[in-house]
C-alpha cells in the first residue's frame, strides 16, 4: 500500500498553504494506491512527534484522525471532504489542523507523519474518538501500513 501527495514529496517540505502560515484548516491532497485485498476500511492519522515537552509532555500533537474510510477511496482531495469519520485532533476538535511548529522552541522544523492503515474491519467508535482510541481499536486488525512524511518550519 502506498500514500503519496501531489503537494509534496516524502520527507520534503509541506507547502505553507496547508499550515498556519496560510490556511491551517486546508489539508493537502493525498493519493492512496495498492490497497490490499480483504481491506474493509482505512484509517489515516497525521501527527507531529517533535512537539517540545514543555508544551505537551508526551511530545506529540495529533493533527488529523480519520477512520472507517472506504477502501475504494483512492484520492483525498485538497481540503476534503473525505469519506470516513473524523476523530478528535490534539485540540479535541474533529477537523484537520495543519502544521504550526512554535518557532521559539527547538527543533524549529518539525516532521509530520501521515500514517495510513488498511484494516480487516470497520471501527466501532464515536465521532470524538482520539488517536489513542483509534489505535487501540485497530490492534489485531491491521493488514498493511503506509507512511508519508512532510516537514515544516514556521516562517
Amino acid at each position: 500500500m502506498k500514500l503519496t501527495s501531489s503537494a509534496f514529496l516524502n520527507n520534503e517540505s509541506i507547502p505553507c498553504k496547508y499550515t498556519c502560515d496560510e490556511n491551517r484548516l486546508l489539508s493537502p491532497p493525498l493519493t492512496i494506491s495498492d490497497v490490499p485485498e480483504g481491506t474493509v476500511s482505512l484509517t489515516l492519522i497525521m501527527d507531529d512527534p517533535d512537539v517540545p515537552k514543555e508544551l505537551r509532555p508526551e511530545g506529540v500533537f495529533d493533527h488529523w484522525v480519520v477512520y472507517n474510510i472506504p477502501p475504494i477511496i483512492t484520492e483525498i482531495p485538497e481540503g476534503g471532504p473525505i469519506s470516513g469519520i473524523i476523530g478528535a485532533n490534539g485540540r479535541g476538535e474533529n477537523i484537520y489542523t495543519g502544521p504550526c511548529p512554535p518557532k521559539e522552541y527547538e527543533p524549529s522544523e518539525h516532521r509530520y507523519f501521515f500514517k495510513l492503515y488498511s484494516l480487516d474491519t470497520e471501527l466501532s467508535l464515536g465521532e470524538n474518538a482520539t488517536k489513542k482510541d483509534v489505535l487501540k481499536a485497530t490492534e489485531g486488525h491491521i493488514i498493511s501500513e503506509a507512511e508519508l512524511v512532510g516537514r515544516y518550519k514556521k516562517k
